[in-house]
């Protein structure tokens, strides 16, 4: 008889936690790169993957339920990827896996928690990491950093980072040699989107070219700065090499989600639409069978004496008129994909700079910071570069979809 379904994660033996998945990945066995997400309760954990991937408002995070057992999430981007929510108690041997499966481990840690514990439990996962899968990315996510002042999570955050390090260094040496990277989140700024976007760039064997692409796009376009958003998640999975700043991502983030909840509203007309509604011309008469195979003499060439055999006899085998539903249809050219643009100026804040929004694929877009005049005299010169990025990033999207079996 299975476990019920209120119980904790206590409540099981030891590596017989049931795995439960949120969603169910694509038919045919395509690779997904998986992540571990750890992390105390009420960490912040299962709110992060809502506010990411399922844009659920930061403030209805409070209602959310605990995480009481391992839950699968899938999400597809330039990679498709398998995101594991752990519950807060769980140890190595309750995932029934091997830690060499995962690409990247991120632990959340409340940054206003008792630090002893948490840690604790990353340096036993840090550990195991070590002997399973020394290649494993580890970060962690310093999260709820919007409780504190900033002098307050600043201090904070040096302290987690400096007793992680201490609490490695005694166990071994070696230990702390393994990359760790920390980052301060949280759900209500783009600190969390900024974040785990770094962490996705890890994944993505890609990267390089994708990379190249928007630094040739940059040059070409005299483009100060230049993003490759997930449109649905608003995580950039690439940039050109110029530093990122805060200001910037965060003002393309704004952008992309101000065009989300305004792009349901403008739709295109569909072609079969369009058809449809269109009035019959009458200039071309439905066709009959007695005008297409026996043509009826006119009128007067019939008098009322005609011989019954002479009058002509309809066909048998059709009918009055072809039904609608029986007629051939015309074969219609397929339309070509259609890829929304819009743009904005950012006087008076960046005066003579305008943010550019182009879309690349069904799930990435492209946003540029490009200087006004070079935008309006130039126009043609820059769509003239985006449809060269956009063919190169289309390649490089079906060269990892045929890679990875989708």
């Amino acid at each position: 008889m299975p476990p019920p379904d209120n119980g904790k994660a206590s409540d099981y033996p030891r590596g017989k936690q049931p795995v439960l998945k949120a969603q169910d990945g694509p038919e045919g066995g395509v690779i997904r790169t998986k992540i571990l997400l750890l992390g105390l309760r009420r960490a912040g954990k299962t709110s992060i993957l809502n506010v990411l991937f399922n844009k659920l408002p930061p403030k209805q995070t409070f209602f959310l339920e605990t995480t009481i057992r391992i839950t699968k999430h899938t999400f597809d981007t330039v990679i498709p990827l398998e995101i594991w929510d752990c519950p807060g108690n769980i140890t190595v041997e309750d995932l029934g896996t091997s830690l060499s499966e995962f690409s990247s481990l991120i632990f959340v840690i409340d940054i206003r928690d008792v630090y002893q514990q948490p840690i604790s439990k990353l340096v036993e996962f840090i550990i195991a990491a070590y002997h399973d899968n020394p290649d494993i990315n580890l970060e962690v996510f310093v999260h709820k950093a919007e409780k504190m002042q900033d002098e307050d999570k600043l201090e904070n955050f040096r302290q987690i980072h400096e007793r992680i390090s201490d609490r490695l260094l005694d166990v071994s040496p070696d230990y702390e040699l393994n990359p760790l990277d920390l980052h301060l989140t949280s759900v209500y700024d783009h600190s969390l989107h900024e974040a785990f976007s770094r962490v996705l760039h890890k994944l993505i064997d890609s990267l390089p070219y994708l990379e190249e692409l928007l630094n040739i796009f940059c040059a070409n376009s005299s483009s100060p700065k230049a993003f490759l958003f997930d449109t649905a998640s608003r995580l950039y999975v690439a940039t050109d090499a110029s530093p990122v700043d805060q200001q910037t991502h965060n003002l393309c983030c704004d952008y992309l989600q101000m065009l989300n909840s305004f792009g349901s509203l403008y739709r295109s007309k569909s072609p079969t639409a369009a058809t449809r509604l269109k009035p019959p011309s009458p200039s071309t008469p439905t066709p009959t069978a007695s005008s297409s195979r026996h043509p009826s003499p006119s009128p007067s060439r019939l008098s009322p004496h005609t011989p019954p055999s002479q009058l002509p006899k309809p066909s048998p085998s059709l009918p009055a008129s072809i039904p609608s539903s029986l007629a051939p249809s015309s074969t219609t050219k397929p339309q070509p994909p259609f890829y929304p643009s819009a743009s904005t100026s950012l006087s008076p804040s960046r005066t003579g700079t305008t943010l550019t929004y182009h879309l690349v694929t069904g799930s990435l877009a492209l946003l540029a910071l490009i200087p006004t005049a070079v935008y309006e005299m130039r126009r043609g010169l820059v769509e003239f570069n985006v449809v060269w990025f956009r063919e190169g990033v289309q390649e490089i999207c079906e060269v990892e979809k045929e890679g990875r079996g989708g």
